[in-house]
Order: structure tokens, then sequence, then C-alpha cells
């Protein structure tokens, strides 16, 4: 979207000159006023004293100070005439108006939100944001963030922190919508998700570049701009997560017996060919698979197997 915003190009001089200015005016004023008392003075029109005087109030008005990364939004009677980003004291047209505004870098860490993912089940997830003002022009302009710094009325004084409260407040609504429009688009983990899918427990930083995308694409209308999104919670929500911590123990334990049955039938194997090899015995088929049965108990019990001595013939 094509900003809008443009550096103010007004006249703007040393605050320490206008300020050296302005005492001198003073006590030019102070004099003149002493020299019209004076009952020997023929001059008595105090017009210029006045004026001095009239002057030297309103010239204070344009006196602005501006730390680094803070900038000036500049109105004069309601027409944006730029935004002023020159550090340091100045003074400018005393009748020129400025919304000052942060453009350092926030932290936002929501509350965590309950979403349901690709599949449906409900999970409760969360996110932290790095997040700055990018386009004065839109963040003041284009979203009624005055309103919203005033407490609503637009009448209260709005200061700096309550005027980026209000765009803190923006982006936490809209990061809440991209949030639960990412989650939508993700199953929970490998166990619901289709062979190779993404998934927001594997995703890692892929899942936060398409959030910090999806984020980004809803504040361009309102000049912020995040720098950084990530996901720092997830888990299933509390009326499935007894459920799904069963299922989850489930698949770990057959994902262990089968690791156990693939080195078992291994070791078989290596013991079968090993007495063939060295002739230690002759085993027929019949003795093979009992050999082979009471190896596979061995190898494959929970409990350690209770060993019987044949002390007769295998024949």
């Amino acid at each position: 979207m094509e900003t809008k915003e443009f550096e103010f190009k007004g006249f703007a001089m040393n605050g320490f000159i206008a300020l050296f200015v302005e005492i001198a005016l003073i006590v030019l004023c102070i004099m003149g006023m002493v020299w019209l008392a004076d009952p020997q003075v023929n001059y008595n029109t105090p017009l210029p004293s006045i004026i001095g005087f009239v002057l030297a109030v309103i010239l204070p008005i344009g006196f602005r100070k501006l730390e680094p990364n803070e900038a000036m939004v500049m109105l004069f009677f309601g027409k944006y005439k730029g935004t002023f980003t020159r550090t340091g004291f100045h003074w400018v047209n005393p009748f020129i108006t400025s919304k000052k505004v942060s453009l350092r870098a926030r932290n936002l860490n929501p509350d965590n939100i309950k979403v349901n993912d690709k599949t449906g089940n409900p999970i409760m997830i969360g996110q932290i944001l790095v997040w700055k003002l990018k386009d004065t022009y839109k963040a003041m302009f284009e979203i009624d963030s005055q309103t919203m710094a005033g407490g609503g009325s637009g009448t209260a004084p709005v200061t700096v922190s309550n005027r980026m409260r209000a765009f803190e407040s923006f982006i936490q609504v809209q990061s809440d919508a991209a949030l639960r429009e990412v989650a939508g688009m993700y199953a929970y983990d490998e166990n619901e998700a289709v062979d190779g899918e993404l998934t927001l427990r594997s995703g890692g930083t892929e899942i936060n570049e398409v959030l910090k995308s999806k984020l980004n694409e809803r504040l361009t209308m309102s000049g912020l701009e995040v720098l950084e999104a990530r996901i720092n919670y997830l888990a299933y929500s509390p009326e499935i997560a007894a459920v799904m911590l069963r299922r989850q123990q489930a698949a770990a334990i057959i994902s262990a017996r089968e690791k156990i049955v693939e080195g078992a039938v291994s070791m078989v194997k290596m013991a079968l060919d090993k007495l063939k090899d060295e002739g230690v015995v002759e085993l027929d088929e019949e003795r093979k698979a009992a050999m082979v049965s009471n190896l596979m108990v061995v190898l494959c019990a929970d409990e350690s197997a209770q060993p019987v001595v044949n002390t007769g013939s295998l024949y």
C-alpha cells in the first residue's frame, strides 16, 4: 500500500539559537518598558514593547525536543505537513501542532488463546511479538489511534505512552486473529498430519515466518510492522489433554516395541547363523522354531525370563 508519509520540510532552526533570541527579546521588552516609564522621554507609544511582549509569549510554543528513534507528526491547522525526525532541540512555527510517537521496537506477549487446529482438535497456543511503528501517517490517520489513546472520548490529553498503548492494543487484536488463522492451517503434531505435512509442533521457523507474514498483511493499513513473531506456548486444551497424553504414550510404547522386535529378530538370526556356521549343533525345523520362540520371549519380555535347564537329549 502506498504511503503518504513524507519528511517535514518547513522552517526549523536550532533551539538554542531560538532560546537566545527569546531571552534577548524579553530583555529588550523590559528595557523598552523602563525607557517609556522615564518622564523625560517624549516618545510614549508602547506599541513596540507590546508587540515584543506578545512575540516573547508566542515564540516558546515553537520549541520542540526529540530523542533518537522518536518522531513528530506535524499539523498546520489540521493539515498534515510532514514527519519531523531530526533529533535534538529545535524551534519550529509555533502555529504548527505536533504529535510525538516512538519508533523504538517493543515486545508484546498476549495471553494464550484457545483455538482449533486443522483437524479440529482444541489447543492452547500463545505467541510473542516484536513490533515497531513504520509509517507515522498511517498510524496516526488511517486508524483511530487518537480516540483509543484518549480512552474513547477523543478529548482527554493524549501522551506518547497512551498513544503507543493504543497501537499495542490494535496489534493485539490483529495478532489474535492471525494466530487463529495460522493454527487452523496446520495439525497439532505428526499423529494428526498427513505424511510429510508441516505441523505446529514440528514447523518451528517455517510456522513463525507464516505467522509473521499473516500479521504484517493485517497491519499494512495501520503503519505498524512486526519484526519477529514466535509461537512460545503450544499444548492440547485441558479437556482433551489427558486423552491425548495416553495416545502419545501408546504411540511411544508401540514405537519402542517395534525397535525391540527389530533388534530381537536380528539377534535370533545371528544366533542361528552362528550355531550353523560353527557346527555347534544341528537343529531341525521344529527345534529351530522352538529356539526362535524361546529367544523372542527372552528378548521381548518386560521381565527377566526364568531359565529352564534341559538335561535330556534334543532328539
